[in-house]
């Protein structure tokens, strides 16, 4: 199975190894992402790259402390880490300061990794597992040459993990693992820069789809082939984290469905995820909206952007590939059950080149800022990139860098993103110049007008018109594609 991308993630891992080598004495690293962003893989590629005997112990949710005791010091006796395997004891207590003890006792005295996966389940299962990992590294283990590398799914456990009011506070770094970028996933697929930005929306730069995409095929070709397959990765993978984190038809999942299905006010998300009764009352919406954003990180919040606070704030699902399942492929793969998959073609090929056009604007203003904040635009003070809109969403301007958000001091430049086969018109460019006049903080003889086009600019438009003209090769280049 190849290994896609994340040399920075590598290198990083291998400080830490450094580290360890350089001072004889234990280095812990947290590192979260969500489920299939690749942790797992990653931290087994560099245990294998390495050379250094290692535990890879995982947890499995929902098994007793003695099942989870049992499990690890199964793990330890397989692994490369002891010299005499078979002097490893069973223990039948469940007790991880036991199991802990055990573990600093077959510890060599060169270079070695503990890796514990899904941390959060051992959590769950044990509320004296924080405190005795805690108690033991920092009697037994931080004084060997070991790295302890911990990992788990659960975003907001993990963070609570390494929080001032936890037992594990201040022992560990922290290392958040997000999806592959653009550049990435267009290299490992041999894509140019146009499909590479498509297959990233498709795959939400999630490993587990990338591996299953034959290399040099563009994304609706993708589709179409996986069309006939309901188990195929691009619908199992965002399907699986859908199950784990909502595995019941709750309030919360109705939310997220509304979401996805492209509701993006309070308003308009309430009324959908309601009953017969009605819109969900705000008490009740708001704490599950910020549940979902700052605990979950499953939705992100856009804010209006300009030099006066603006409302409404809007909502999307963070992870493309999520947002795909919920908006068309969850349609699709229950078409490739009943046998129909022409019909989920259909489907894919109908509502594409809309929800393209709506998924592509957080990825190009993100190429933006990162282009920005590298210096290689031409607005050197940029250091945020978003949109803006009124409460009556007319006009709604899909690009504004400014120098902070969600309220500007200077707005820098405005603009629009267009990603259609058909190039940026002169009735586009019209359109444009009527709405960036009405951001608060636009000064039409100081700010810029960026135009992200698929295809360029037509011929009824000037180059002169724009200040900066965004293409894909722009927006893979930004991650250094």
């Amino acid at each position: 199975m190849r290994f896609i991308g994340r040399k920075a993630e590598l290198a990083l891992l291998a400080k830490r190894l450094e580290r360890v080598t350089a001072s004889g004495s234990g280095v812990a690293l947290a590192v979260r992402g969500r489920r299939q962003v690749g942790k797992s893989r990653l931290v087994q590629e560099f245990c294998d790259r390495s050379g250094v005997p290692y535990v890879f112990a995982t947890a499995t949710k929902g098994a007793s402390p003695v099942e989870a005791v049992a499990s690890f010091l199964s793990d330890l006796r397989e692994s490369t880490l002891p010299a005499q395997p078979e002097l490893i004891p069973e223990l039948g207590t469940g007790s991880w300061p036991d199991a802990f003890r055990v573990l600093a006792s077959v510890l060599p005295d060169r270079p070695s990794a503990v890796v514990l996966d899904e941390v959060p389940w051992l959590a769950e299962q044990d509320g004296l597992f924080d405190g005795a990992l805690q108690t033991a590294w920092d009697r037994l283990l931080s004084a060997k040459p070991v790295l302890l590398l911990l990992l788990g799914s659960d975003l907001h456990m993990m963070e609570r993990l390494t929080a001032y009011d936890r037992p594990f506070f201040g022992r560990a770094d922290n290392l958040v693992l997000g999806p592959l970028n653009p550049a990435d996933v267009g290299q490992a697929l041999g894509l140019d820069a146009a499909d590479a930005i498509d297959a990233h929306l498709v795959s939400g730069g999630l490993p587990g789809i990338i591996r299953s995409w034959p290399v040099g095929m563009p994304a609706l070709d993708f589709l179409r082939q996986e069309a006939a397959d309901p188990a195929a990765p691009v619908f199992s993978v965002p399907e699986a984290a859908l199950m784990a984190d909502f595995p019941g038809p709750d309030t919360s999942r109705r939310v997220l469905e509304a979401v996805g299905a492209g509701d993006r006010t309070h308003a308009n998300i309430a009324a959908t995820a309601g009953s017969r009764e009605g819109a969900l009352p705000s008490g009740t919406l708001s704490p599950l909206l910020r549940r979902l954003t700052l605990e979950k990180q499953i939705l992100a919040v856009d804010e209006p952007l300009s030099a006066v606070p603006g409302k409404p704030t809007l909502y999307r699902v963070a992870d493309s590939s999520l947002r795909l399942y919920l908006g068309i492929l969850r349609v699709v793969q229950e078409q490739a059950r009943r046998g129909r998959p022409e019909a989920g073609i259909r489907v894919i090929e109908r509502r594409w080149t809309a929800w393209r056009g709506r998924a592509v604007e957080p990825l190009v203003r993100q190429s933006l800022e990162l282009a920005a904040l590298s210096g290689t635009l031409p607005w050197t003070d940029v250091e945020a990139v978003g949109g803006w809109w009124n409460r009556r969403f007319d006009p709604e301007v899909d690009l504004v860098g400014a120098d902070r958000a969600p309220v500007a001091g200077t707005v820098f430049f405005a603009g629009s993103v267009k990603w259609l086969t058909s190039p940026f018109d002169g009735h586009d460019l019209a359109a444009v110049r009527r709405a960036v006049v009405q951001i608060p903080g636009y000064e039409p003889a100081l700010t810029g007008l960026v135009v992200a086009s698929l295809n360029g600019l037509g011929e009824d438009v000037e180059e002169r018109s724009v200040d900066l003209l965004w293409g894909p090769e722009d927006v893979i280049g930004a991650w250094g594609g």
